[in-house]
């Protein structure tokens, strides 16, 4: 953290305090049953937070996405984990910012009153990964309805949601002149849907991500659950996009955190050789270079939401964030299980659960890899890699 004054004491704080109410303990046991944290995300409700990016007008916080950025670190940096419920705060733009007034009228009261959830956006396909506009799942017009038809993968927390966004094709790729043309957002009520044509497939992995399959046969959406124009939802899509690398960079910024911290004290308090491990510079450069990175990571992320506030264009900051955010936690996570030595590896330490929660994101929701081509062609000027 820096030494100025911090414009968000406050909010972090009371963010910090909600979370000690579920400590490591507590995730612990929902990592080991492999369950959603339904208390805790209840309680994220209770707290408004949840519905931070949502306008007073609708019974939200009206939060600017730096706040929300901050509520996120700290929950990670308490310990938790805040991909359990990130979801409703980055996806949250295009419902804000293209919804129709008859939309935000119908849902956004319900879901700042954690009646509704809206914690998923199926995008993703077995065969679309990174090429999102190779996706095969279609949207056709038949009068008052779409019928859509296809496949998703990697939709986390589909199956503890009562909505969902989904990015589907209304034009085939092969009939338009962009291939980013002829997508399409629509508002999805699981609820509704959920085994009449929706079904679920969790998929196991090695973090507790709430993550499926979904698959869609003949499903009917009626026309006014489409978001925006019709063909226009990878410019929408693009937006959520931006929010969600700054989001997800500052959940990287507590991971980073809470390692650096753990790490130090437990530094301080273990004696080997007639010493504390911390005296040892073995110890000390990779923490503080940790913590270097860290710092610096954080002052891109917050360059890249002042600008996402501004209405700007932040595209190579968004992505910028979250590539350093990701890369410095994930540079911390691996100090902090080195300095802990054979006790990291230990379930009662949290070391090893939070390390391969951070793994993720040198991955998802975009692979470094990627941030690198985007910045090369973009940035750069280099020739298009992809």
């Amino acid at each position: 953290m820096s030494n100025l004054p911090d414009p968000h004491a406050s909010l972090r704080r009371h963010v910090h305090n909600l979370c000690a109410q579920f400590p490591n303990t507590y995730w612990q046991q929902i990592d080991a049953e492999n369950a959603y944290p339904e208390a805790f995300v209840q309680a994220m409700t209770d707290a408004g937070y949840l519905a931070a990016l949502i306008p007073e007008a609708y019974g939200g916080g009206e939060s600017t996405l730096t706040e929300a950025s901050v509520i996120l670190e700290e929950i990670n940096h308490s310990g938790g984990n805040a991909a359990v419920c990130h979801a409703q705060m980055y996806i949250m733009g295009t419902l804000l910012r293209h919804g129709s007034p008859e939309q935000k009228a119908h849902y956004l009261p319900s879901i700042a009153a954690g009646k509704l959830r809206l914690q998923a956006f199926g995008v993703t396909e077995p065969d679309a990964g990174s090429d999102t506009t190779r996706i095969r799942t279609s949207a056709v017009r038949q009068g008052d309805h779409y019928l859509i038809n296809g496949q998703k993968i990697w939709t986390s927390r589909v199956a503890h949601s009562d909505l969902m966004l989904l990015l589907a094709r209304t034009t085939p790729l092969e009939q338009v002149e962009k291939r980013t043309h002829g997508l399409s957002i629509f508002l999805i009520d699981l609820r509704a849907t959920v085994g009449n044509g929706v079904t679920i497939q969790p998929i196991p992995t090695m973090i507790n991500h709430h993550t499926a399959q979904v698959f869609f046969d003949n499903v009917q959406v009626p026309i006014e659950n489409r978001i925006g124009e019709e063909g226009q939802g990878f410019r929408y899509l693009l937006e959520s996009l931006n929010a969600e690398r700054i989001l997800i960079a500052a959940e990287c910024i507590g991971d980073g955190r809470w390692f650096i911290e753990r790490a130090v004290n437990y530094a301080n308090e273990r004696i080997v050789f007639d010493r504390p491990i911390g005296q040892n510079q073995g110890i000390q450069f990779p923490l503080a270079r940790a913590h270097v990175n860290l710092r610096a990571a954080d002052l891109m992320r917050h360059q890249a939401a002042t600008l996402f506030e501004q209405q700007q264009p932040c595209g190579a900051e968004a992505n910028m964030a979250k590539l350093l955010a990701a890369d410095a936690a994930w540079e911390a996570a691996n100090v902090a299980l080195q300095t802990f030595g054979g006790f990291g590896f230990a379930r009662e330490y949290d070391i090893e659960r939070k390390f391969r929660e951070t793994r993720l994101y040198q991955v998802a929701p975009i692979s470094t890899n990627l941030i690198l081509s985007h910045i090369a062609q973009h940035e750069l000027g280099l020739p298009r890699s992809y």
